[in-house]
């Protein structure tokens, strides 16, 4: 049936049930709850069927009233009728119950007496922690919960908890957006609960004299009566935000929502029934409705002093005490202090710390004003007193402090009196700080502060009134003692290192400089000064940068220590022990233990509880594996149990490394474990490890001929793999000549039987050297390998056998004894035929026997043995693939690290994987991957050459599934060859893969955990042969033409599914859900969307996966309703079906799209666990075999709290795209490493930042979710939920031995719109109460590290720029002000220098870089690496991406205008044009890039080092800032140089300036379109935006100021009139202009030849002036340039202040002269970046570079091979 003809429940608020459906109609989801008698492998379990029986035990409860009642209803079905829950909402939470008591009670150690009920323990556990945060509120509240026992509990009460926890998930699951106002939700429950009490305990209703109903009942009931009103509340604040352009105070977010149930108004106010005419509701007037609540978040930069006032305080204190102690410039600070009259300027310190309280109380006064109402009156009276105390606090230390000087300046020295008034401000200040001196007495015992901060008693209230307001979130998030101590330790080390440098290298060296310039005196300036003394402008530009760059370089310091403390974190974490394949083999022999103690369960014990005993125990079997000690690294042999589950485990992962094309069917050969058969003794190692051994191990034996068989062997078996190699080598040509190849029952086969049984008894007796001959063994090993091979042909020479047979007779039995035998004693032994010597001629003609050549495990074995036998090749290269050497390393070194140790899959905890969907690919059209771009290049030859081994490993697969020839593969293979395509892209199909790992292992994992031993051995024989018949392997053609052809192997064969006994699926159902939250699948299907087509498709191959998604119902009179559905794919049905359909209280995205879609789809999430993955992530089976050790993670304390977010290891897997792909990866791959690492331990400020994070769900479902929604303010909205949780005294851990994949941006444009979307995201956190709460809520050093980490990164990156920026105009002003010729002493320069010529190289980003690669790879192979990115000029990729950051956090700060950037996460292969580039970086990076140039050339032009190394050390690092800011978007673009594209981009780049274009035009089309779409941040900025971008706007004037006093023709006056007269230039220039448009406009069309006239008029005019000028004043030629370089920058400067000002230009005729102007300015910044541009195209070479430094060397070639063959197509 079609969803949208689907018969509609009845509207109305208390009409008819819906009847449910019967229970066989019913679609399920993961267990059929409502026919426990199917047969259904997770109804085997009783503790399923204990929890459905549990919810059936309605028994004696009254019915509901005007319902029939069916005998099949249970509990869930009684709450859904009495309080007018949805069906679907009840069967959704029904079976989400059923699985997690169920899966709880699986999990209980020891087990219940009775599993055939439900233990009262387990629902106890469950409703404690889900019903947490709901009585912690009523506690915070003052309120009685709702939820009450009897006090003696009886049988009543397990149902009773039942029903409590079953009425909130029901209200949960049916809430909608209302979910994201956490609070609100305790509030509905708190009161429906209590009708619950009343319904139990049969109330009678004083009103009606009936029995209790409540308020809510009836078809959608909850929905209608209470969630809608909420809904449409949220709806019409987000409508009055003008979709986020308005000011976040002007409505009510989220946040605010939810803040207004923290105060018991909600109680006066709303009551229950819930009064809808409350002013909490939008029904009320705007005017009088309720405004902003707990917080306002204002657009300033303010708020980072707001939020994070500590920190600047410490450093404007500590900058005032420097330099009033540098001023005495002795060598060492404390040798100032000796003097009391420094001590005591030191004091002022206590002043400038009362202004700065000042400060903080004014701006908390000024920002939050809008909170203060009748209501909330308190709140104002403790603005306005410590805006008083502060004021009060500034005045008496001010007042103290002139009284310490007015005495000592009257006593004239310091007299008794004068210290005595030294004490009283001593003691004045020990009051000031005595908040400081409790906060640290806290800090030092943080368990009673956070004792404290649980108790909700009214008289804390009362003392903690005046700190901060009393709010629900931000109590009790200290840290235990341990992790104090380790982050103090951490920043005592990084504070200690910034104060120093900062005293001694950045303060101290400008002390003698500042000297100089105030002992200036009546100096000739060259400019007009408006100011008293130019001196002391020249010493506030000499100290800005230095100042800024004190405020930053902690970020710097904070780097370098990170990185320290991550590097040696990793060591003793155990990372990069094993980096290679080589240390690999070192270790592989232990493998199979490592494997086993970490994968595999442990026996359970009678008591499960971990002991101190066990934990060491635990840690030295860890030692004994790690470095190879004692028993545990006993040699595992074939006989053992172990090493073949070893085997399965080992050789699965191959499997699916060959599946997706990571490795050749011959480098499988080589890497799997095969199955003990032919009788062999030993392990069989892979191939690869055993190459070269045998070959080694017989030129041992050949030197050692003599030496006794123990000396021999114990030579050989000083290499575990030799060993091996020999033993199996041996017992390989024993069975194959016994049993294979000699007939049985022939004397010839009883002549090599007795051969060997004579070898074996020398070996037992350790006379083999002594018996045989070792020189012999090489021509015996030869011969042996012409056996073999002939074997192996596929038309085999029965007479060249026998011929190699008898030649191995004789050197065996006649040749190799040391004692040569006649051919009677021969015959004796029964190693010689009986008859006469003449047949021995014909010895094993009739005795050969060739096995069947379809006999596949014969001939994988025979070539297994043929390469043991050949090999010389060490195979240090297999595999040949980059990606699946990584992958290996990493799982076998991760087996080595410490986790927890793995439980039966029965008892891991549940848990789901969540995706956000929206209309990204889903896999890769056929002819999209086919179609070429403007250079011929398609994206299927890019992935070609790009993954050239993988696609040479797909073909092959290809040709053994029936492919005969290449061409084939668009026609018979088209879904094979799109889905390789799509798994190398960043598609949902490559991600659905990934995840569907999950469900593959935990299937495998439970045959393991529940096989016999006598399952897993016969098992794995089975395995062996099935794999070996399906998939005979070898080489065709060229390498080896006597190979047999490749068998077909199916996707399965390979796996050990068909060992299961049925038990696997049920229970891997029960364990793991896999939600995709696809939003819009349903209108996809209605449109028929090929993507439709491609979701059903994966749920068709993926049988664990569902699909969410939102559906519109239309009903006419343009009503709509919404639903969330949930559907998948019915196996026995062949089609997919709905299971659940629950209405939506209205459209779904009220906030930010993605949190809003995942909150629709959390709903039908299971588990104890939620994996939150993004669209653009991969997984890997071998990953996937962890996740029930990570989750076990959730049971152990890390400091004072167990974890309640799992941070996961991110592997980015886009780095060989592209350099910038591998840039981007790099410096994001330390991000997820390192960075986090030390978030997570020691500093205990790890956020929500990567995806593949693992929360504990029912801590986060009741919380608020996981993220937050609101619109822009919560842009990023991952990290909020890391915020959530850290102020809900949740606890976030980082863990490296598990990791999934991720892909990021490949060019440049994607990766600059997701920088930008970042940076504008950290800008709007600046705003966030979260921020302002944690600044304010952590202790000092975690505050500090959480501002590091996260905005102040961010803003620090902008100081950065900031102090290029002051340095230069530091400059230019001292040069053009003449100051720079008086003094020339430069040491000043050098402060900044060395620091900022740092920065420009990356230090940010290089140094984490570096140690990680360090860590992970080796110490040289990260200094290439980090030298190769140089060459291919990562640093100005770095450098340009500051400028994003810069940009996009500065502007968001300001102005706002944050939004989502789709970024497409493509292939980025095509040419991007220049219009494009210009449209994107002009404003970001081309302006500001052109601003500084002008600034270097007018300062080279006017000072006077211009022409010494100081100009050049000064200015290089600036050059390069803007080389870079200019030609990255080119260097970085296919075919950037090419020099006919570069001529066609100038055309568009001019075509698209000058379109006049329509109303609808878009900004690709027009410039000016694109021009005002520019300015809307202007629009939609305050007031004091608007303000203070006119101020930065007014920098552009003073060029003009400062050059026109240096032309000659001023003659040296510095009279303000020059400035004045210089501006009728301006005005001259403006006119001529105004006059030439005229013209156009009116004449150019119909009498053009006035319009020549009019130009040839102002072309005279001009000559003429010019003339004159020369002719009669001082002015020259270079004076004409200069003077361009002025007024060029007013003239954009006058643009930008109109563009503020447009709300009262726009009317008035400037207008359209400010477009005009504007448009010609972007043509001349359009002219000088193309040039560069240009010229590079022009010149021979470049373009082959670009592309070589661009893309990978295989890539390159292939393009250049490309364009040949384009040019000779088109030719």
């Amino acid at each position: 049936m079609d969803l949208r003809q689907r018969p509609q429940p009845a509207r109305g608020g208390r009409g008819p049930i819906r009847a449910p459906l019967p229970p066989m109609q019913q679609a399920y989801n993961i267990i059929p709850i409502h026919d426990l008698l199917a047969d259904h492998p997770s109804l085997r379990y009783p503790e399923v069927r204990a929890a459905a029986a549990a919810l059936r035990a309605v028994g004696d409860l009254r019915k509901p009233p005007f319902i029939p009642w069916n005998p099949s209803y249970d509990l869930m079905d009684w709450l859904g009728l009495f309080f007018g829950f949805q069906i679907d909402n009840v069967r959704n939470q029904r079976e989400h119950l059923v699985l997690h008591l169920a899966n709880s009670q699986m999990r209980l150690q020891p087990p219940p007496n009775i599993v055939d009920s439900l233990e009262p323990a387990v629902l106890r556990r469950f409703r404690r922690k889900l019903l947490y945060n709901y009585t912690s509120w009523c506690s915070y509240l003052g309120r009685k919960s709702s939820v009450i026992f009897a006090r003696r509990r009886g049988g009543d009460d397990l149902r009773r908890e039942l029903l409590y926890v079953a009425l909130f998930l029901l209200i949960w699951g049916e809430s909608g957006n209302v979910r994201f106002v956490p609070e609100c939700v305790c509030y509905i429950y708190h009161h429906m609960a209590m009708e619950l009490n009343k319904v139990l305990d049969e109330y009678t209703d004083p009103d009606t004299g009936s029995p209790f109903l409540p308020f809510v009942s009836g078809d959608c009931g909850y929905l209608k009566s209470v969630v809608m009103p909420i809904y449409q509340t949220i709806k019409a604040e987000v409508e009055s935000s003008r979709n986020g352009t308005a000011p976040h105070s002007a409505w009510r977010n989220y946040d605010d929502i939810n803040e207004y149930f923290w105060s018991r108004r909600c109680f006066k106010k709303l009551k229950w029934p819930i009064k809808f005419d409350s002013n909490f509701f939008a029904t009320t007037p705007k005017d009088r409705r309720v405004g902003k609540t707990g917080f306002v978040e204002q657009r300033s930069f303010w708020n980072l002093f707001r939020s994070f006032d500590k920190i600047w305080v410490m450093l404007i204190l500590f900058l005032q005490a420097a330099i009033i102690v540098a001023w005495k410039e002795t060598e060492y600070p404390w040798q100032a202090l000796d003097r009391r009259d420094d001590q005591v300027q030191v004091l002022t310190v206590f002043i400038t710390w009362g202004g700065l309280r000042l400060l903080q109380a004014v701006l908390d006064a000024g920002t939050q004003y809008s909170l203060v109402s009748k209501e909330t009156m308190l709140l104002g009276v403790r603005m306005v007193l410590k805006g008083l105390a502060a004021a009060t606090w500034t005045i008496v230390f001010s007042v103290f402090y002139a009284q310490i000087w007015a005495q000592r300046n009257e006593d004239g020295r310091w007299s008794a009196e004068a210290n005595r008034r030294i004490v009283v401000f001593l003691e004045a200040a020990l009051v000031f700080i005595v908040p400081e001196v409790l906060a640290l007495v806290f800090f030092i015992v943080p368990w009673v502060r956070n004792f404290l901060e649980g108790l909700d008693f009214s008289i804390l209230y009362v003392f903690t009134w005046w700190f901060h307001t009393r709010i629900f979130v931000g109590r009790g998030l200290r840290e235990g003692l341990v992790s104090n101590i380790k982050y103090t330790l951490f920043w005592i080390a990084v504070l200690g290192s910034k104060f120093s440098f900062s005293y001694f290298l950045q303060i101290k060296p400008l002390v003698s400089p500042t000297k100089a310039l105030l002992d200036i005196k009546n100096f000739d300036y060259k400019i007009h000064l408006f100011f008293g003394s130019g001196n002391r402008i020249a010493i506030v530009f000499l100290w800005i940068p230095v100042v800024l760059m004190y405020f930053m370089d902690l970020q710097i310091w904070f780097a370098i220590y990170q990185s320290l403390i991550g590097a040696a974190i990793g060591l003793f974490s155990h990372l990069g022990e094993i980096r290679n394949i080589k240390q690999l083999r070192l270790r592989f022999q232990f493998f199979a233990s490592a494997l086993q103690f970490n994968l595999m369960p442990e026996e359970e014990s009678l008591r499960p509880e971990v002991t101190a005993v066990r934990k060491l125990r635990e840690a030295i079997h860890r030692l004994k594996l790690r470095y190879g000690l004692g028993q545990a690294y006993k040699k595992t042999e074939s006989s053992q149990v172990e090493a073949t589950r070893f085997a399965l485990i080992w050789n699965e992962i191959m499997t699916t490394f060959r599946e997706e094309d990571l490795i050749s069917d011959r480098e499988l050969e080589l890497l799997e474990l095969p199955p003990n058969c032919w009788n062999i003794r030993v392990i069989r190692w892979p191939c690869c490890l055993l190459c070269n051994e045998l070959l080694l191990a017989l030129s041992q034996a050949k030197e050692m001929g003599e030496e006794h068989d123990q000396l021999l062997w114990l030579k050989i078996c000083k290499n575990e793999y030799r060993r091996c190699a020999v033993i199996e080598a041996y017992d390989s040509i024993k069975y194959l000549l016994l049993h294979m190849v000699v007939k049985d029952g022939t004397e010839e086969n009883s002549i090599v039987k007795i051969f060997f049984m004579e070898i074996d008894q020398c070996i037992l007796t350790e006379k083999v050297t002594v018996t045989y001959k070792m020189s012999l063994l090489p021509q015996i090993h030869a011969k042996l390998i012409s056996l073999i091979e002939l074997l192996m042909q596929q038309k085999k020479d029965v007479s060249k056998v026998v011929d190699v047979l008898q030649a191995l007779y004789e050197l065996s039995v006649r040749e190799f004894p040391r004692v040569k035998k006649t051919m009677d004693t021969l015959r004796m032994e029964g190693l010689a035929p009986r008859s006469s010597a003449a047949d021995a001629d014909f010895l094993f003609e009739k005795a050969v026997n060739f096995p069947d050549d379809e006999d596949a495990v014969f001939f994988r074995h025979l070539r297994r043995l043929h390469t043991i036998l050949t090999s010389r090749d060490s195979m240090h290269n297999v595999p040949m693939n980059l990606e699946a050497r990584r992958r290996i390393a990493f799982f076998s070194n991760s087996l080595f690290m410490n986790m927890p140790r793995a439980p039966y899959v029965e008892k891991m905890m549940a848990f789901s994987v969540l995706t956000p969907y929206y209309d990204e690919e889903v896999l890769y059209g056929k002819e999209a991957l086919r179609s070429e771009n403007e250079d011929g290049i398609s994206t299927l030859f890019y992935l070609q050459k790009i993954y050239a081994d993988e696609w040479t490993n797909f073909m092959e697969r290809m040709h053994r599934q029936g492919m005969e020839n290449d061409d084939e593969i668009f026609q018979t293979k088209a879904r094979d060859l799109r889905v390789w395509a799509s798994f190398r892209g960043q598609t949902l199909s490559r991600t659905v893969r990934g995840m569907m790992y999950y469900y593959r292992a935990l299937k495998m994992l439970a045959f393991l955990d529940t096989a016999s031993e006598m399952d897993i051995r016969d098992g794995s024989q089975q395995v062996g042969s099935h794999v070996l018949g399906s998939q005979s392997s070898g080489l065709d053609g060229i390498q080896s033409g006597m190979y047999h052809s490749f068998r077909k192997l199916g996707r399965t064969s390979s796996s050990v599914s068909y060992l299961f006994k049925g038990n696997e699926h049920g229970i891997a159902m029960l364990k793991f859900t896999y939600v995709v939250a696809c939003q819009v699948y349903g209108q996809h299907k209605a449109k028929g969307d090929y993507r439709a087509e491609e979701i059903l498709y994966l749920m068709k191959n993926n049988e664990a996966l569902r699909v969410a998604y939102v559906d519109e119902v239309h009903l006419g009179r343009d009503e709509v309703e919404y639903y969330s559905v949930l559907v998948k794919y019915d196996q026995e049905m062949q089609r997919e079906v709905e299971i659940y359909r629950i209405r939506l209280p209205g459209p779904l995205k009220l906030g930010e799209g993605k949190p809003e879609n995942q909150n629709h789809a959390i709903i039908f999430t299971r588990g104890d666990a939620i994996q939150t993955i993004d669209m653009n992530q991969d997984n890997y089976f071998e990953e996937a075999l962890k996740m029930r050790n990570l989750l076990e993670e959730f049971k152990h304390f890390y400091g004072i709290r167990k974890p309640t977010i799992l941070g996961v290891r991110e592997n980015i897997f886009t780095g060989s795209v592209s350099s910038l792909a591998w840039f981007m990866s790099a410096q994001e791959m330390s991000f997820v490493t390192l960075n986090q690492r030390v978030l997570a331990n020691p500093l205990k400020v790890r956020m929500h930042y990567g995806h593949p994070d693992v929360f504990d769900r029912f801590w986060f479902l009741p919380r608020g979710g996981i993220s937050k929604a609101s619109k822009v303010i919560n842009i990023s909205e991952d990290i909020f939920a890391g915020f959530n949780c850290t102020l809900r005294g949740g606890n976030v851990t980082h863990h490296e031995y598990i990791q999934v994949g991720k892909g990021r941006d490949v060019g440049l444009n994607q990766i600059s719109m997701f920088e930008a979307k970042v940076a504008s995201g950290n800008g709007e956190q600046v705003l966030s109460r979260d921020v302002y709460r944690l600044g304010h809520r952590l202790d000092f050093f975690r505050m500090l590290s959480f501002f590091y980490s996260t905005v102040g990164f961010y803003f620090n990156t902008m100081m950065v720029i900031l102090t290029v920026y002051s340095f230069l105009w530091g400059r230019l002003f001292l040069s053009l002000s003449g100051i720079e010729d008086k003094t020339s002493n430069n040491k000043s320069l050098g402060v900044v220098l060395n620091q900022q010529f740092i920065i420009q190289l990356g230090l940010f980003t290089a140094l984490p870089m570096i140690v990680e690669n360090s860590l992970e790879q080796g110490f040289l192979r990260a200094v290439w690496d980090f030298l190769t990115m140089q060459l291919q000029l990562a640093s100005a990729f770095y450098t340009f991406s500051m400028g994003t950051r810069t940009h996009f956090f500065g502007r968001t700060i300001l102005h706002g205008g944050a939004k989502y950037r789709a970024t497409g996460r493509g292939f980025v292969v095509e040419h991007k044009s220049f219009a494009e580039n210009y449209r994107l970086y002009s404003r970001s990076h081309f302006v500001k890039a052109i601003e500084l140039g002008i600034i270097l050339i007018v300062y080279a032009a006017h000072s006077s080092v211009a022409d010494t190394f100081v100009y050049i050390a000064m200015s290089i690092s600036s050059w390069c800032l803007v080389l870079s800011w200019i030609m990255a978007p080119f260097v970085f673009n296919p075919s950037g140089f090419d020099w006919l594209k570069t001529v066609y981009d100038f055309d568009d780049f001019m075509n698209w300036l000058w379109y006049s274009g329509g109303v609808f035009t878009k900004a690709e089309q027009s410039w000016e379109t694109w021009w005002y779409e520019e300015q809307d941040h202007l629009r939609t900025t305050g007031l004091w935006g608007k303000l203070l971008e006119i101020i930065l706007d007014l920098r552009f004037f003073f060029f003009q100021y400062g050059v026109v006093y240096q032309l000659n023709i001023t003659g040296g006056n510095t009279s303000i009139a020059v400035y004045l007269l210089s501006w009728i230039y301006m005005v001259v220039a403006v006119g001529i202009y105004i006059v030439l448009a005229y013209a156009q406009d009116k004449y150019a069309a119909k009498d053009h030849i006035y319009y020549r006239l009019v130009q040839l008029i102002v072309i005279i005019a001009l000559v003429l002036v010019a003339v004159l000028l020369i002719e009669f004043t001082k002015f020259n030629f270079l004076d004409f340039i200069s003077s361009l370089l002025a007024f060029i920058p007013t003239g954009y400067g006058i643009i930008l202040i109109a563009q503020v000002l447009r709300p009262f230009l726009q009317s008035t005729v400037v207008w359209d002269t400010v477009v005009s102007l504007a448009r010609l300015y972007d043509m001349i910044f359009g002219v000088i970046v193309m040039a560069p541009v240009a010229l590079l195209s022009w010149l021979p070479g470049f373009q082959s570079m670009q592309t070589r430094i661009l893309f990978n060397e295989a890539f390159s070639r292939g393009l250049q091979i490309s364009r040949i063959l384009t040019g000779k197509k088109f030719q």
